[in-house]
Order: C-alpha cells, then structure tokens, then sequence
C-alpha cells in the first residue's frame, strides 16, 4: 500500500465502526491498537541448555480517553463482533452525546525506518544453540575460579498497527534481539558476579559486532578481577563515572521524574518545574527514540505518534517532560511520541526511549586526571530511586580508586548514594563521548525496551557507601 493511500474499504468501514462505537456515549479520543509478537529465548546454565521457547501472541486494545480517563479494554479475538464488544464495554465509561465522526484513514508515513540486515527467522535455530554453548565454553575457559555461567539470547518480531479517531493509522515492525551472559566467580568464601548484556532494535547482525563469546569473556573477565578487589572506603568523595557505565545512573535520578504522569500526580521531585534550573549549566538531558538501532528505538510509538529527539532538560534547565496522548491532553500539549505499552494488553502511558546526557567538550583522559583522589566507577549496577524526593542509592558493580588522576586500585562494594537534583547540579566536567547501556524498564507492572547513556562526567561530590576506616 503506497503512504498516500487510504484503508481498503471494508477494513476502513469496521474500524470507522468501532471507533465510532467505543465515542456512542461520548469521549474526546478513541484508538485501536493491534499486536503480532514472535520470539524465540534459549537458556543455558549449569553447561546445559535448559530452556527453548518459540511462541507467537497477538491481540486487540480498544481505548477510550473521556474527561482526563481512560477506558481499556483488550482481546485475542480480533473478529468484528468482539470488536465491537470491546468498543460498547469501553463507551460504558462515558456519559454524554456521542461523538459523530467520518473517519477516512490515511496512512501516516514514518519520519525513521530501521532496516534489519539478519532477520532473526532466518538464523538456523541449530546456529543460535551453537553461540549459546560456545559462550558458556569461552567463559569457562577464561579462568580456573570461574564457578557458574548463565547464557540467554531472545529474538522477538513485533508488529503493531493503530487506528485512531483523529483519522490515519500507522503501523511499525519492531525486531529486537538481545544477548545475556552472568558468570559466577568463587575463591574460598569471596564469591564475585560478572554481568554484560548486549541487545538493540535490529537482527542477528547484532552478533557482528558483540558476538556472545566476546560477552562472556567480558563477564568472565570482571567477576575474576573482583575477586582481588578490596573493600571500597566509604564518605564523600569526587567520583568520576566513565561511560563504559552506561546511562542507568541519568534513566533513575531523572527520567522517571520526567514522564508526564508522574508528574502531573506530584510524584516527581520535578513536578512543575518547568523553566527552572535543575541540574549544572553543564548538563542536557534528551530522550529520542530516532536513534538507529538503538533498544528503545522505533518508528511509532504504541499511539501511532512518529518518533522524534525530546530535548527534556537544556543546559541545566527544565524544559519539557515525556507525553503520551492522554497526559498530553491533561496539560493541553501534544504527545512527544512517548507513548509506550508492553503489550496488547495494556494501555500505553509515558515511557522512557534512548535517554542520555548530551556530551560535553572535555577529552576523557581529561576528567580522570581532574581528581586527585576519588572513585572512578567503569560499570554500575542495579539501584532504588525514590521518584517524589529523588533520593537514591546505585550499586557500583565495577570502580577503581582515583590515585594522583590515575587509576588506582580495584574495590568493591561501593554504592553510590545521593539526591538526583543535587547530584546533577553537582556535575562539573561533561566529555565528549558517549556509551549506552540497555534494559527492561518497569513501571505500572508493564516491561518496555529502553537504553540510557552518559558521556564520561565528573560529580564534585557525593556520598560513597563503603568501608568504614
């Protein structure tokens, strides 16, 4: 079907009647949102490969948006008379005049296109059982403390279609594939974990770069190291994070604060603070879901809006949030594209994409040799952040002690602890290159792709938790 073309007419005429059905009682907005999913995951551990799953889901949502509301509803069946018994249960929770509507759907043409070189169906599953298993024989191999290995890789094809009240309809192919290596290192009781993940929104290609062997001896690599490490020293301390570490630290202390329905509820530290200074001059914040072959990327969001580079926070200032349709509605704005869904099953709320801190002008070497002494932290881990005042606490799974501003000696068990406001108007050196770290990101029980990123950045201070000297 060529971009300028509208619907065939029989499907125009049952979407137009559902729409229409689910606005019968009134309501400001109706869409409809169909998903096909198929993926494949195989797990290996303890040497043997545990689990092979290939499945297919798909599925029908019919939403309702009515006085600041929301009504959902959702199906497998997607035949005419489900539909429009979706569409009667979601006009339920309006009361008014309905709205009359000649809907003549046409296309909306995607501003990006992701092209997938490898789509993952055409790798022999025999193939992909094979990269598993080497990268369990690659750790193993790396060094005699290595005690356990846990491989994954997921490939999933995503196709999802909207059709809205507004009158077009667009539809977008997803196809995310991603590898997972853990490795358990063990000398007497000191036991260390190794962790590296790789994954984005393209094919099999992905191995090209990151094969899952290269993974493995990463992880490998890391918990055999750790276990040398000594106790890090706790207190307040300049800690420079590299971006080897990836942008989990900016995705918690602000990019949560910054999606619409927290802070239209108050729930974010952010909370209208539009135009106010919230982080150093030397700070941009920018979430954009055009990037290629990023996780978080795509060609539409699960609203049919087309994907598009939100700049959110500009030198230290707050300048706009993350909107879906409807928290875009409540403040009279238009959705930024940020409308995400995990599923057919659930309706889309404001969600994160690629969110990173823009790079700034200083050469890496740079920002190390700037502190004398301090913490440089080369991967975090896993952390809690408390949206309302932003209070935090990260996990370092990896950092070098600052020595003269030179990397010192390894430590573990540092955490970083800290406010998200306070620490990014702390942040006093930003350089100029970039790294990105992926993952899942919860919220309201839904699972989205996402990745986050951060140039290599100096924080002047900040609390360390460590030992206690």
């Amino acid at each position: 079907m060529q971009p300028s073309e509208v619907l065939p007419l029989a499907e125009q005429e049952l979407f137009a009647r559902v729409i229409r059905k689910a606005l019968s009682q009134g309501g400001q907005y109706a869409d409809i949102f169909l998903e096909e999913r198929r993926s494949t995951t195989i797990h290996l551990e303890d040497r043997k490969v545990e689990k092979v799953v290939t499945g297919f889901s798909g599925g029908v949502g019919i939403r309702l948006i009515h006085d600041g509301k929301t009504a959902y509803a959702f199906t497998n069946d997607s035949s005419e008379e489900t539909l429009l018994e979706l569409a009667r249960s979601v006009s339920r929770a309006a009361s008014g005049m309905g709205t009359q509507l000649v809907l003549d759907m046409r296309k909306r043409v995607p501003s990006v296109r992701f092209p997938v070189l490898i789509p993952p169906e055409t790798v022999p599953m025999s193939r992909k059982i094979d990269a598993v298993k080497a990268a369990d024989r690659a750790a193993r191999g790396y060094h005699g403390a290595v005690r356990q290995v846990t491989v994954s890789c997921r490939d999933a094809t995503q196709k999802v279609t909207v059709y809205s009240s507004e009158g077009f309809w667009a539809e977008d192919e997803r196809v995310h594939t991603t590898g997972v290596v853990q490795v358990v290192a063990a000398d007497g009781p000191t036991v260390q974990t190794g962790h590296e993940n790789a994954g984005g929104l393209l094919g099999y290609e992905l191995y090209d770069e990151q094969s899952l062997e290269s993974l493995a001896l990463a992880s490998a690599g890391r918990a055999v190291r750790m276990l040398g490490a000594r106790r890090a020293p706790g207190g307040r301390m300049p800690v420079v994070i590299s971006s080897e570490a990836g942008g989990t630290m900016i995705h918690e202390a602000i990019g949560h604060g910054l999606e619409a329905d927290l802070a239209q509820q108050g729930l974010s530290v952010y909370s209208g603070k539009i135009g106010q200074q919230v982080a150093s001059p030397m700070v941009t914040v920018i979430d954009d879901a055009t990037l290629p072959c990023k996780r978080g990327s795509f060609s539409f969001d699960d609203e049919g809006t087309p994907s598009r580079r939100n700049v959110l926070v500009k030198e230290g200032v707050l300048i706009g949030y993350l909107y879906d349709k409807h928290t875009a509605m409540v403040d009279s704005r238009e959705s930024t594209g940020n409308g995400r869904r995990e599923s057919y099953e659930h309706k889309p709320i404001p969600r994160m994409t690629n969110t990173f801190i823009a790079p700034g002008g200083a050469a890496p070497e740079e920002v190390l040799k700037s502190v004398s002494s301090g913490l440089y932290v080369i991967k975090m881990g896993g952390g809690q952040v408390n949206t309302v005042n932003g209070d935090f606490v990260f996990e370092v799974q990896e950092g070098y002690l600052i020595e003269s501003g030179s990397v010192g000696e390894l430590v573990r068990g540092a955490t970083l602890v800290g406010n998200g406001p306070e620490v990014l108007k702390s942040i006093d050196m930003v350089a100029s290159d970039l790294g990105f770290s992926i993952g899942t990101c919860g919220k309201d029980a839904q699972g989205v792709p996402v990745s986050d990123a951060m140039p290599t950045l100096r924080i002047s201070e900040i609390v360390v938790g460590g030992e206690v000297r």
